[in-house]
């Protein structure tokens, strides 16, 4: 028999449907989107992800937790087996006093030998029954604790492939803002031209010549800002791929800002249950947690053990294996704790506790996912309504821009409609470059909150290289835009 609860799984809170689901670009067909970057059509987000598959430290560090698991799942299970096992073997040399007190030395006969020697040889075993499942519960709170540390392997590849997606998302759009505001630079630098040439004709006041300088510095500083902006995103990525920060731009084909599938399918939410590694993870740490009440309330009952010892002793090594030598016990007990002032009932109750706090995590994981995914949705779906929108703005901005130098230059409009023009023009062009960004990292929130991409470990990578599936040493990966590390490469987790 085995006492404490029997394990059950919580129930969960979830939503019948999302919100947006009359979207015809939110489909609730099931998809795994176990390469989900792969729908990007993005070369070099598929190897700055293929190679962080390798090299990331947070995913190795999450792997040796495994194996620590693993580990102490085998401690739990050899405690079910004899506990105390131990072969021993020894020499002694004695001596015993005559002169202490009830010792008869009148007869020559009684007077024992003062010194002598001893040799040893034995084994000892003590093996505490599992009468009330309490090493059973043990062994079955180390198996659902190796299950929620594969979880959390799982989780923290999600994250890892959401980080690399959104990151590279925000580098292109910090790289596209910077083009942008470059080739402002260029239109401002006609306008100041166009400025300074009817100053000096005498035919408008320094007023238009110094706007059109303080455009264009303007827009220069910005440039510089931005390109801090894409350099933070690279350092970024380049922690994220396990290496020492450094140009990623040099290695990199230039693509612009990712551009997202135009629908996606998410399921329903009730799949969040199976499909997030971290709602999987907070299930089964409830579940280990629930086997500790049992192992919690074994200590209110009394222990049964078998003890049984064997050996040889004798006076010289040559007699040590002889059977008048031999010596051996064996016999049952049992000890119980009891006077223990409350403590073993509390330590069941503050389990219990533990379990409840457990339940808890794991409703809120589940909440958490469905919040998630619907702000990655309503992101992903506004994005793309603002860029249809957008891109007839900057359209008209464009062509506006252009009207407007031709009739400054020919004297019909002042400088100060053309500064307007020109300010609207890269605010807008800017704002197109932020919904593009909107959009495309919505898809890639989407594809993280509902749990996509840890397949990998079960798939591999077909880019640089197939992910190792036994222990030994992980490949460096086979990249031209990305070096591997340096350094020596630890076990990989199965």
């Amino acid at each position: 028999m085995k006492v404490g609860p029997e394990y059950s799984k919580p129930p969960a809170p979830v939503s019948i449907d999302w919100i947006d689901k009359d979207d015809k670009r939110i489909r609730t067909d099931p998809d795994e989107h176990r390469n989900w970057w792969k729908n990007f059509n993005d070369p070099n987000l598929d190897e700055l992800i293929c190679f962080a598959t390798k090299q990331n430290l947070k995913l190795k560090e999450a792997g040796y937790r495994v194996m620590a698991s693993r580990a102490d799942l085998a401690i739990a299970i050899g405690q079910f087996m004899p506990q105390n096992q131990n072969m021993g073997s020894g020499f002694t040399q004695y001596g015993l006093s005559t002169a202490v007190a009830n010792r008869n030395f009148n007869n020559v006969d009684l007077i024992p030998q003062n010194y002598y020697p001893q040799y040893n040889f034995g084994f000892n075993l003590a093996w505490e029954l599992d009468f009330w499942g309490r090493y059973r519960r043990a062994i079955e709170s180390s198996s659902d604790q190796l299950d929620a540390s594969i979880e959390n392997y799982d989780e923290v590849m999600v994250s890892m492939l959401g980080e690399i997606g959104e990151h590279y998302v925000l580098y292109r759009y910090f790289e596209r803002l910077v083009e942008l505001y470059r080739e402002n630079i260029e239109y401002q630098k006609i306008s100041l031209q166009i400025a300074k040439a009817k100053f000096e004709g005498g035919t408008t006041s320094e007023l238009d010549f110094d706007q059109a300088q303080s455009d264009l510095k303007y827009l220069e500083a910005s440039v510089n800002v931005y390109t801090r902006f894409q350099r933070v995103e690279n350092n970024a990525l380049c922690t994220l791929l396990g290496i020492s920060p450094e140009d990623l731009g040099k290695k990199m084909v230039r693509k612009g800002i990712p551009i997202p599938p135009k629908d996606v399918a998410v399921g329903v939410p009730a799949q969040l249950i199976t499909r997030r590694p971290d709602v999987r993870m907070a299930e089964r740490q409830a579940a280990a947690q629930c086997a500790k009440i049992g192992v919690a309330m074994s200590e209110l009952f009394p222990h049964l053990y078998i003890n049984g010892s064997f050996g040889y002793n004798a006076a010289n090594n040559t007699a040590l294996f002889t059977s008048p030598a031999f010596y051996g016990t064996i016999g049952p007990g049992f000890y119980w704790n009891i006077f223990n002032y409350g403590r073993l009932l509390n330590n069941v109750k503050m389990q219990d506790a533990n379990f409840q706090v457990n339940v808890a995590k794991f409703q809120y994981s589940l909440v958490n996912a469905g919040k998630e995914v619907e702000d990655a949705i309503v992101e992903y779906v506004k994005g793309a309504e603002a860029i249809k929108e957008m891109e007839v703005s900057v359209d008209a901005i464009r062509r506006a821009s252009q009207i407007v130098i031709v009739q400054y230059k020919a004297g019909t409009t002042d400088f100060n409609r053309v500064s307007l023009v020109q300010e609207s023009r890269i605010k807008r062009e800017s704002e197109l470059a932020l919904y593009q960004q909107m959009y495309a990292r919505g898809m890639v929130k989407i594809y993280k909150s509902l749990g996509g991409g840890w397949q990998v470990r079960l798939d591999g990578c077909d880019e640089g290289g197939a992910i190792s599936e036994q222990p030994g040493e992980l490949p460096a990966p086979k990249t031209e835009i990305l070096r591997p590390v340096p350094e020596s490469k630890p076990e990989a987790p199965k």
